[in-house]
């Protein structure tokens, strides 16, 4: 009968343990049925396998009982009976089973008896986890390490108690008993709730949160692709970007998973609510975020929010009501069917059961500001007033917030109010590769399309932003059939996807021998003035008017750039492109070609200082009392594709339906202002302290500059722009600086007169960029790469081009994903040139063998003064090995060897090492494998020797 019954009711047993989203009904069921014996030690240790999800799980064990018979199915009746709210038990039927009697066996050790009275214990204990793990800490029973995993945030107070359980069943008996003893003292109490114990959803919250995610399902299920017209299934396409903390945090290159960004990780800030995940236009921000909701949704992901509002910037731009805020999440979000105000007093009674998202900040129409404050939730605001309040927490204080946006975009008045800072860097090398095998189901077409990038690394390195490696993938037959390898910069890759839907919606009877760009220029002209418009007004969602008011007709919209918007509701058509980039590219398209643009708009397009502040007047002058707005970055794309749609190799394409003495009169221009521009950057550089090198900070509109050159490729504007640079150090640190941006910096650098130290830590060049940066290696007297995701690969590329560098003596690599392969191209590195001076591996994986490797090569070496293998995993064979270099080596000064694993005998090859040499000032040794008396020991034999 109950094992029918557990038959019959599998759907909806499910469904109610499921529906709330969190683990704590299942677990609370899993307790019960161990106390009563339905289920054994190696039963629950199979349904709780980490990595499943709450329904899998919950279905494991539905089988598992149902396996068992008759006896196991009326227990766990029996256990639902007991956990489940009376609202969720109203329409199953638990037989005879909802009163079934247990009669225990006394317990014969300590461990049984923790099981027996394991629901009891979690009741007991939950709110004095500390102390139990500091009376087993101190016993010796439990690690240090073993605590903090069981106090991780993370867990709810009863969670932990589970997992302190889980952990003394296999400690054993001693830490049963002590448990025990300790549970003794613990006084019969009535103790508050903890605030992070979920509290029990009544039925209108759950309704809400069905719909909730039904609603999420529905519009975040497909994505959009470039056709305008297919979709892609997101479960089908997606594929991981590169996750990193941001600046600031403790290791910056530790790799992020989704549940991770609004986790604890890496937090700054623990009084702050709002966290930012930032990256360059075209990195996968909103995809990213679509990924993220979609797995909320399902109940995959996000287990500590019961709600969750997602909104787009996009879409309260066009809201210019005040509203409250109820009025800002349910009509912008979801609308309730009911029970609006209960509804929303759960939200403010439990603001850390509630995740609000934000897309695209940086396409919101004002600059953040934290002047008006606004904290009552019922009180109706201007939509920017309530958006800021809540960023920064004087609204809904304890709601966690997410926002993606443009690194650039982001002010520093907003940044003092983040968590915590996470980069999306767009794709990994395997990342390009499993995407493009996604996108095309025909395998020998993806292996086409990933030897035609292999082939030309300048497009590779373009494939690390998602955007261009999705046009990429779209664009096969073109990239295929003409070849890649005059693909170079991104203006070459959006005149690609242009040429791309212009053919696809054309026949070839129609096709004039001008060109196809005289054949489309009516369609350039109409979506470039909507494109140009809208920059100019922070707007990227147009109505029906504003799409007619600019020309633009229903043929031009079948062309597949503008696509009917998702993000409003309204009974009107309104309409988006398909990218933010791609409103960027018709925007310059529209200033090449169109005749009216004078000099003025050029110039204002590529003012350093005016397009900071976002100030382009193109079209229509800013009104002086007008918001601030947040344009530059867009601007900033919109010049760099000017800069090389006016360049010399285009040139040819747009005669079609522009004169020529109009480009070269733009084209001049544009060299001329990008060249001011990077004049008065260089006028910036401040003198050098006495007894220091002249250095240059390089700001972000350097960057921008040297891309707008790299676009232009043309040489000469390279070698004029840098001939007046005297710098010794350049410092590009927390740039963003990918594969494109290497290609652009050596494009220019490579001209400079002078050798210059190249700082290019934090940023993401990996193994791609490496390689891009080779042709400006001659001019570079050393290289800082640390925290950048290089390889092996990338040391190889880099060495093969360093021995042919006289000038190249210093290289930094500090925490990459370096590992003892590397260490055979840098021996061949030490061996070769002779005048090497400073070698620093700082936090990779090289290991013994590595380091042995490196000795070998550094016995001959004439100039090497400093080398670091720090936190390398470095043990005592290696110290031996690097003991014989130091014995021989007249240059060599500094030798860090902390954080690794040296032991006694290692240490004691480095004393007799430093006995016959006198060159060495010092051996850093801190954090090995020795004792307190053995570093006061080696400390007075040797006062060489840090520790």
């Amino acid at each position: 009968m109950s094992a029918q019954l557990v038959l019959r009711q599998r759907a909806e047993l499910v469904q109610a343990l499921c529906c709330g989203g969190t683990p704590e009904g299942l677990e609370s069921i899993l307790d019960l049925l161990l106390s009563w014996g339905a289920l054994v030690w190696e039963d629950y240790l199979s349904v709780c396998v980490a990595g499943k999800t709450l329904c899998c799980r919950t279905r494991e064990l539905l089988d598992l009982v149902y396996s068992k018979g008759e006896f196991a199915c009326c227990h766990l009746l029996a256990a639902f009976s007991q956990v489940l709210p009376d609202a969720q038990k109203n329409n199953l039927s638990f037989g005879k089973c909802s009163d079934v009697q247990n009669f225990q066996e006394m317990p014969t050790s300590a461990t049984l008896t923790l099981l027996n009275d394991r629901p009891g214990m979690v009741t007991k204990l939950r709110h004095c986890v500390d102390g139990a793990l500091d009376v087993l800490f101190q016993q010796g029973f439990l690690t240090s390490s073993e605590c903090e995993g069981i106090q991780l945030p993370v867990y709810t107070s009863s969670q932990q108690v589970r997992r302190l359980l889980d952990l003394v069943q296999f400690k054993g008996e001693g830490a049963a008993k002590v448990l025990l003893q300790f549970l003794q003292k613990i006084p019969m109490t009535v103790l508050p709730p903890n605030k992070n114990e979920k509290p029990t959803k009544s039925a209108f919250v759950s309704e809400f949160q069905k719909k909730l995610c039904s609603s999420i399902s529905a519009q975040f299920h497909f994505l959009s692709t470039y056709s305008g017209t297919g979709k892609f299934s997101l479960d089908d396409i997606y594929t991981e970007g590169l996750l990193e903390l941001g600046q600031g945090g403790k290791n910056t290159q530790l790799s992020l998973n989704l549940e991770d960004v609004v986790g604890r990780v890496g937090t700054l800030n623990k009084e702050a609510d709002t966290v930012l995940v930032s990256g360059e236009a075209g990195c996968g921000k909103s995809t990213f975020l679509q990924r993220l909701l979609l797995l909320w949704a399902r109940k995959a992901a996000l287990h500590n929010y019961l709600l969750l509002f997602p909104f787009s910037c996009r879409k309260l731009n066009t809201e210019e009501r005040e509203l409250s805020l109820k009025e800002l999440l349910f009509l912008h979000c979801c609308w309730p069917d009911s029970d609006q105000d209960e509804l929303f007093q759960f939200i403010l009674d439990h603001p850390h059961l509630v995740l609000f998202t934000f897309d695209g900040l940086d396409e919101f129409k004002q600059t953040f500001s934290d002047d008006q404050r606004h904290c009552c939730p019922t009180q109706p605001a201007k939509v920017s007033v309530l958006f800021f309040n809540l960023l920064q927490g004087s609204l809904m204080k304890g709601v966690q917030k997410l926002v993606t946006s443009r690194t650039e975009a982001v002010p520093p008045t907003l940044r003092k109010y983040l968590c915590k800072e996470v980069l999306l860097k767009g794709f990994s090398t395997d990342g390009i590769d499993c995407f493009v095998r996604k996108h095309h189901s025909d395998p020998g077409i993806a292996s086409r399309v990933l030897e035609s990038l292999r082939s030309n690394t300048a497009l590779l390195g373009l494939c690390h932003i998602p955007v261009f490696c999705w046009i990429v993938s779209k664009c096969y037959k073109e990239l295929l059939g003409f070849g890649n390898s005059s693909l170079q910069t991104i203006t070459d890759v959006y005149l690609m996807v242009l040429h791309h839907f212009f053919h696809h919606r054309i026949s070839k009877g129609k096709r004039s021998e001008k060109g196809w760009v005289h054949d489309h220029f009516d369609t350039i002209m109409h979506l470039g003035k909507l494109a140009l418009q809208g920059l100019q007004k922070s707007h990227y969602i147009f109505s029906e008017t504003e799409v007619q008011n600019c020309g633009v007709t229903e043929d031009d919209i079948g062309r597949g750039f503008l696509i009917q918007s998702k993000n409003i509701s309204f009974d009107n058509k309104h309409y988006e492109f398909l990218h933010v980039t791609m409103q960027c590219f018709f925007a310059a398209l529209f200033i090449t070609l169109d005749s009216s643009s004078d000099k003025l708009t050029i110039q204002r397009l590529f003012e350093t200082e005016c397009t900071a502040k976002g100030c382009l007047g193109i079209l229509q002058a800013k009104k002086p009392d007008g918001p601030p707005s947040t344009e530059a970055p867009n601007l900033q794309i919109t010049s760099t594709f000017v800069s090389g749609l006016l360049s010399q190799r285009h040139q040819g394409l747009l005669l079609q339906c522009c004169p020529i003495q109009t480009l070269h009169r733009k084209s001049k221009l544009v060299v001329k202002y990008v060249s001011r521009g990077m004049q008065n950057h260089f006028k910036s550089i401040p003198r050098p302290v006495k007894g220091e090198k002249k250095s240059m900070h390089a700001m972000p509109s350097f960057v921008w500059l040297t891309k707008c050159i790299y676009e232009m490729q043309d040489s000469k504007v390279a070698k004029n722009v840098v001939a007046k640079l005297d710098v010794e150090h350049l410092k590009l640190t927390y740039c963003n600086i990918g594969p494109l941006e290497c290609s652009a910096l050596a494009f220019v650098l490579q001209h400079l007169k002078s050798p210059v130290g190249l700082q290019l830590d934090s940023n993401a060049v990996g193994d791609v960029g490496v390689e891009q940066l080779l042709p400006c290696l001659h001019v570079c007297h050393s290289l800082y790469l640390r925290n950048n995701n290089i390889s092996d690969e990338g040391i190889a590329k880099l060495v093969e081009k360093g021995v042919q560098c006289d000038t190249f003596k210093k290289i930094a690599l500090f925490n990459n994903k370096l590992t003892d392969g590397c260490t055979q191209h840098l021996a061949y590195l030490l061996k070769t040139k002779k005048n090497f001076l400073s070698l620093r591996l700082w936090g990779n994986k090289v290991g013994d063998k590595g380091a042995q490797a490196l000795a070998g090569a550094m016995e001959n070496s004439q100039a090497l003064v400093w080398m670091s293998l720090v936190d390398n995993g470095v043990g005592s064979a290696g110290a031996q090995a690097l003991a014989k270099v130091i014995q021989n080596s007249t240059t060599l000064e500094e030798l860090w060897l902390s954080k690794n694993c040296i032991t006694r005998d290692g240490v004691q090859y480095l004393v007799q090492a430093l006995e016959k040499n006198s060159s060495v000032t010092s051996i850093w040794l801190r954090g090995n494998n020795l004792s307190p008396e053995e570093v006061e020991e080696f400390s007075l034999k040797e006062r060489r020797l840090t520790f």
